[in-house]
């Protein structure tokens, strides 16, 4: 039978028009019975939910027809964003305890915006996410646009960054042009192909141009947008940059703690009883979160097209394997 949570999770999703959130649980229900041995209304479920899915409205060319976004870059900055609007919640990441603290104060700062502007006080909005690959930065700014409930605009760096001269500050103005007027969540992902050292000798004077206008451009910055940089080489940044940021985020691959959170949740629609978790964990270290999700979803993907709903210790194991270079 459902648990709390879940039934709150359904709610919510329901609500929030999260179609794909709302089916997941649903599954995740039908699995929990099928483990507390009511075979039939697990059965019943996924069938409901397989009919449901296939009935779903559909538009002249046979695809789901789903809600268009309130806000979508038009014009110049067509080709600089990507607009998303993010159902992601902080509870759905699993995180080093720290990380999640300091996720979690700007979160706790952001809805209290007007509070502390009345103190004169302003909240965290320009965060420098540095780590691994994999290890949730991104994740992070859809997790601050979900929870806030903000469109979440990436910024292209393909087509900002060009080798004419002068041309890429241009663009970074319309861009810091759009994060005064729309408040969003604006994220510079593989921030260190825009703010590497200048002092670097590999450097060109257009990338040093360029750097120097976004220094400008964010300290000049005073809207209620957040702005989220992230990279995997925080080494290569100018030095000059940190200090711009509120608050730079360290994130490293997960703990074993944390390895087996994301493997136990991942796999929670497939019976685990006989799954051996020490030995899991031992094959999990030094693959990042992205890659233990992708294990997680390999091992699932197997067992469905097998017609299973159990795992084993060796199918885990196998999986986990099969993500290392």
């Amino acid at each position: 039978m459902p648990t709390a949570a879940q039934v709150k999770a359904l709610i919510r999703s329901h609500a929030e028009g999260d179609e794909k959130r709302f089916y997941s649980v649903a599954l995740q229900v039908a699995a929990q019975a099928a483990r507390q041995g009511h075979g039939k209304f697990a059965q019943e479920l996924r069938d409901v939910i397989d009919r449901a899915q296939t009935a779903a409205p559909q538009n002249g060319l046979g695809q789901r027809v789903r809600p268009v976004p309130m806000v979508q870059p038009r014009g110049e900055l067509a080709g600089l964003f990507t607009a998303a609007y993010p159902k992601t919640r902080l509870s759905e990441m699993a995180l080093e305890e720290t990380v999640r603290g300091r996720i979690e104060r700007v979160l706790s700062e952001q809805r209290q915006s007007a509070h502390l502007q009345s103190h004169g006080l302003r909240p965290q909005r320009r965060l420098l996410l540095v780590g691994p690959p994999g290890t949730g930065k991104t994740m992070t700014a859809s997790v601050l646009a979900g929870e806030l409930s903000l469109p979440l605009f990436s910024i292209q760096l393909h087509g900002l960054i060009t080798k004419y001269l002068g041309e890429t500050a241009a663009k970074l103005r319309l861009i810091f042009d759009a994060i005064s007027e729309t408040r969003a969540v604006y994220l510079f992902d593989e921030f260190d192909a825009l703010g590497t050292d200048r002092a670097s000798r590999n450097e060109v004077g257009e990338i040093r141009r360029v750097l120097n206008s976004f220094l400008q451009f964010i300290e000049h910055d005073d809207s209620d947008s957040i702005i989220v940089a992230a990279t995997n080489h925080p080494a290569l940044l100018d030095r000059a940059l940190l200090r711009r940021f509120d608050s730079v985020i360290k994130y490293a691959l997960p703990t074993p703690a944390v390895a087996l959170q994301i493997l136990k949740n991942r796999l929670a629609l497939l019976n685990t009883a006989s799954v051996k978790w020490s030995v899991v964990a031992r094959s999990a270290t030094k693959l990042s979160q992205a890659e233990l999700a992708r294990a997680c979803e390999n091992a699932v993907k197997s067992a469905v097209m097998a017609r299973r709903t159990s795992l084993t210790t060796a199918e885990v194991v196998q999986a986990l394997q099969e993500r290392r270079p």
